[in-house]
């Protein structure tokens, strides 16, 4: 009997399975680490906690994979989205159980809607205790279940370990979506696998072969006769055609066609050309509101805008959409021709099918581009108080390093990046786009850095969102920089003490004045908070010294704070031709402020008739 070999010091029968047993002393979490150099990863994310001490510990045994520690999972989130929306990767995250694992919620949920991959590996109570009410026991099956639809797995067996890891990524590459792998801790620790050739044990390989659809030729010949009848040609750009630059600008050459980009899409278009009018939506330029509001042909690459009320009126435009995707075809807008392939691919192959001629759109299309690019540089010159936040862009647009990166955090900030930054080619530019979180500005600056530290930085944020994650992620930046080959790091803070884009959509979308006591943010000393850091840092006021501000940061040897003090009062309004009827309400809802005695309530009436007279020339 066992109670008789044990009693006489015998050992016990190991009642694990033969395919578990590892005589090297290897345990699960070794074979786990090894599993992630074999997919190519070499940086994961995250933050420590004792049910992912063993995953940590085999990352410290190995020494081939970098832990970089963020302040808080949430951010850690965010750098692995970051880190893949930059590098075009698998983006790692890790976590412990409980509150650490809620914490990453919203930088997987801005994987998700943004169509990115990631995996997040994430600890869990000894499996003995789940079902218990145990400490920090989450069911971490239910909390993920959404945003980890394409692939979601408890490890209960060390065998399992391999196989779940290979299915994670192939998973999240395949759908482009987020991954999650949840390893109790007493699995963690087990014996690694040996994986006999034996019944109920499957062996995998970390392979990953990506699919190339192409649209039949028939389809190709459909769209090619709808872009020949065509007249006033637009085309709507996103993030599906980031190999696609050069092929976009030959077909819109080709058709005289006007181009608009989504959000994503912006870095991947030549805004400098002639025929480019820049974003779209409440956010996007006034070029772009008149070719989509004017055009009878949409042509929809790699775009998932969900912006719909921006695109051309239902029935307005013939439409087709190129994406890899079928599952998005027609989502947002009715479309005549679906073309279900790679975006240059299928490019190329309608400039090889359609024919080249003189359309009167064409010149109507540079007149829109010339007048956005007026309307652009006189609202950045309007007086603000103290300092006109478009004119801060403006600013570095002229300074940019032909190599740099940019982040920008969601707020009042993406306006200003829409409609005053030029993204030169290479320059690649990320934020959380379909989620609009919040916070993300730092941390994808973080992961952009670690990817490439031998190119400049640059982040926009709000003191919103600089308030919410920015802060302590400075100190990330504080202790890393001097590792980095180049030091320039560039943080610019619109630092208006207002959550300025709820304010205006208050006004706009509520029909309601600006609420102090939800909307007004405390005065946070930011350059003197990284000079404390050690890092640089200078307060703007006036703008003047912008242009030296920005040169002061490109300049010095470390990461650079600038703290531009803006004015929360200049509007943020849609282009008019899409969305001039709003303009009633804002005017209704500031003059209810300037009467309850509001702030900036005058000033904003301001400027909102300035720059509403800006737009219309008057």
């Amino acid at each position: 009997m066992t109670s008789d070999a044990t009693s006489t010091g015998e050992p016990e029968e190991d009642p694990r399975p033969r395919a578990s047993r590892d005589s090297s002393g290897a345990t699960v979490s070794d074979a786990l680490v090894e599993r992630l150099g074999a997919w190519g990863i070499d940086r994961v994310f995250g933050y420590s906690g004792d049910g992912i001490n063993g995953v940590l510990a085999a990352i410290r045994r190995a020494g081939t994979i970098e832990f970089v520690q963020a302040r808080h999972e949430e951010n850690a989130a965010f750098m692995a989205t970051g880190h893949a929306k930059y590098g075009g990767g698998v983006g790692v995250m890790l976590s412990t159980q409980g509150p650490g694992a809620i914490h990453l919620l919203n930088g997987l949920y801005d994987a998700k809607l943004d169509h990115v991959p990631v995996v997040a590996i994430i600890g869990q109570q000894h499996s003995s205790v789940l079902g218990s009410g145990y400490m920090q026991e989450v069911d971490l099956q239910v909390l993920f279940s959404d945003v980890a639809a394409q692939f979601l797995s408890l490890v209960s067996s060390p065998d399992q370990v391999p196989m779940v890891i290979d299915r994670a990524f192939r998973s999240a590459l395949a759908t482009r979506s987020p991954a999650v792998v949840i390893v109790p801790h007493d699995v963690q620790s087990s014996p690694a696998p040996q994986l006999p050739h034996e019944h109920g044990v499957i062996v995998t390989s970390p392979r990953f072969t990506p699919s190339r659809p192409r649209p039949e030729a028939s389809e190709l010949d459909a769209a090619a006769a709808i872009l020949d009848a065509g007249e006033r040609i637009a085309f709507l750009v996103g993030r599906g055609a980031s190999g696609a630059r050069d092929d976009v600008t030959a077909l819109a050459e080709r058709l005289g066609a006007g181009v608009t980009t989504s959000l994503l899409g912006k870095p991947f278009v030549d805004e400098h050309h002639e025929l480019v009018a820049g974003t779209m939506g409440h956010l996007g330029t006034v070029a772009s509101g008149h070719v989509l509001t004017e055009c009878d042909t949409l042509v929809i690459v790699g775009s998932h805008d969900p912006w719909t009320e921006f695109y051309p009126a239902p029935g307005q435009a013939r439409a087709i959409q190129i994406d890899t995707d079928a599952r998005v075809i027609g989502d947002r807008y009715p479309v005549e021709v679906g073309l279900v392939g790679d975006a240059a691919e299928t490019l190329q192959a309608l400039i090889d099918r359609v024919g080249e001629r003189i359309r009167p759109w064409t010149t109507t299309v540079r007149e829109h581009v010339e007048n956005g690019r007026r309307v652009s540089a006189e609202r950045a010159a309007v007086p603000a108080d103290p300092v006109n936040p478009e004119a801060v862009v403006r600013a570095l647009d002229e300074r940019l390093p032909a190599d740099a990166l940019v982040a920008i955090d969601v707020g009042s900030p993406v306006y200003w990046y829409a409609r005053q930054l030029h993204l030169p080619r290479g320059v690649d530019a990320h934020l959380s786009g379909t989620l609009a979180s919040m916070g993300c500005g730092v941390p994808y600056g973080l992961a952009a850095k670690l990817l490439t530290p031998e190119r400049p930085i640059v982040v926009l944020a709000g003191d919103g969102g600089m308030q919410m994650t920015g802060l302590t992620e400075l100190a990330t930046i504080a202790s890393r920089w001097p590792t980095w080959s180049d030091p320039r790091f560039v943080i610019a803070v619109f630092d208006n003490h207002d959550l300025a884009e709820v304010s205006w959509e208050q006004r706009e979308m509520e029909g309601e004045p600006r609420f102090r006591a939800s909307q007004a943010l405390p005065s946070v000393p930011f350059a003197d908070v990284a000079n404390l850091l050690g890092l640089g840092g200078e307060c703007v006021s006036t703008p003047e010294a912008l242009d030296g501000a920005w040169e002061r940061a490109f300049a010095a040897d470390r990461p650079y704070v600038l703290d531009i003090r803006t004015d929360p009062a200049v509007p943020l309004i849609p282009p008019l031709s899409q969305a001039g009827e709003k303009l009633e309400g804002m005017r209704r809802s500031l003059e209810a402020e300037r009467a309850a005695g509001g702030e900036h309530a005058e000033r904003a009436l301001r400027l909102l008739e300035t720059y509403a007279g800006i737009e219309l020339g008057t």
